[in-house]
């Protein structure tokens, strides 16, 4: 049984991902030392049942209770369910799903136990990344901009481009690939960029009890309501210098702003203010970037990439375009970190969470009882 990985060399590492779009596990195999990216393996992904997403939406933005012991419990099972299935990983790196985000108060809320994990699967598991950076004054998010530096050195990527991740909330990656390490001054910048597919998702759920916009069908038939638009765009998050971060539920009002609306016209609405808070976002890049890569949910929605492409000044083009996979990006990420927090090495900076120095977050449990 192996119970840790070794110091130096490549390694087949596993992550897992489960969003604040409440989906499905995501699940996808890295070959890495945690510098450098050889090669992408299997991955899979496992949809949530209506039913399970009505447990992890019951648990959202709560700390405690009864709520979150049933999204945590729904959590471990479906994740040992899945990663099961990739016996020649190493080493796992499990995010947990977020329930809370609130960096600068409560702290933030993963649920998901890693060592439980471990035993079940026999292999050292790292997971809670996100807890030593907030506690060294970070936002605790982003945490997938090292990986995106590792991505363009792996594309061979020659000058600065940007990584766009919509999932539940927005986030933005600037990566120049001229710097040798992600943790150099200069290299990345990270932030969110505001609220993503999460309103319109929750809004579709209530008026007509679907899971998303498929295809952007219902919000290409309607109109934007600009003076909604406006409103949204003079929350003070947005002109609030990076790094920052979001709870999935900062943005909840953005249903009431479109409240009035008919459906199509408040999904075609919620879809402007995706794509508004991005170009808002750009702003802040150090420099313009040669393109924006789009991973996430959101890029199947050809409706929000028509917006985005309107709306910003470089070429917008799906991540599979430069070969590598929207669908786990994510996953992948955490399979990489996992590799670095093992090593001791930073996953995350003052660039991209706005943490007081370079962290590596994360706790690695091992079968058998402990960490290392």
């Amino acid at each position: 049984m192996t119970r840790a990985i070794a110091k130096t060399g490549r390694v087949i590492a596993l992550g897992a991902m489960s969003g604040t779009s409440l989906d499905g596990v995501d699940a996808a195999l890295v070959k890495t030392d945690g510098t450098q990216i050889f090669a992408f393996g299997e991955s899979r992904y496992r949809a949530y049942t209506k039913e399970e997403r009505a447990v992890l939406r019951a648990g959202l933005g709560k700390w405690s209770g009864p709520e979150v012991e049933a999204a945590a419990a729904l959590t471990d099972r479906v994740h040992a369910e899945v990663l099961s299935a990739f016996p020649e990983a190493e080493i796992v790196g499990f995010h947990g799903q977020t329930l809370a985000h609130a960096p600068r108060l409560q702290g933030t809320l993963q649920v998901g136990n890693g060592a439980a994990l471990a035993e079940a699967l026999g292999k050292p598991v790292v997971w809670d990344f996100r807890s030593d950076d907030v506690a060294l004054g970070g936002e605790g998010a982003p945490l997938a901009p090292f990986f995106h530096f590792a991505c363009a050195k792996y594309i061979g990527a020659k000058a600065p481009l940007c990584f766009l991740n919509l999932g539940g909330v927005g986030n933005l990656t600037y990566v120049d690939p001229r710097f040798d390490r992600p943790e150099d001054s200069g290299a990345l910048l990270a932030f969110d960029t505001g609220p993503a597919n999460a309103p319109l998702n929750d809004l579709l759920q209530v008026r007509q009890g679907l899971p998303f916009d498929k295809d952007g069908a219902i919000a290409r038939k309607g109109e934007v309501e600009e003076g909604a638009l406006e409103l949204f765009l003079a929350e003070p998050f947005f002109a609030k210098m990076p790094p920052k971060s979001l709870d999935r539920n900062d943005f909840a009002e953005m249903v009431t702003l479109v409240g009035e609306l008919s459906d199509a016209d408040a999904a075609a609405t919620l879809t402007a203010m995706c794509a508004a808070a991005v170009a808002q976002g750009m702003e802040h890049c150090p420099a313009p970037p040669e393109m924006v890569l789009v991973t996430g949910g959101g890029r199947h929605n050809p409706v929000l990439m028509e917006m985005l492409r309107v709306s910003l000044d470089c070429p917008v083009k799906p991540v599979e375009d430069v070969g590598l996979d929207g669908d786990m990006l994510e996953a992948q990420a955490f399979a990489h970190l996992a590799v670095r927090v093992a090593r001791g090495m930073p996953t995350s900076c003052p660039g991209t969470t706005g943490v007081q120095a370079c962290v590596g977050g994360g706790v690695v449990s091992v079968p058998g009882g402990g960490g290392v």
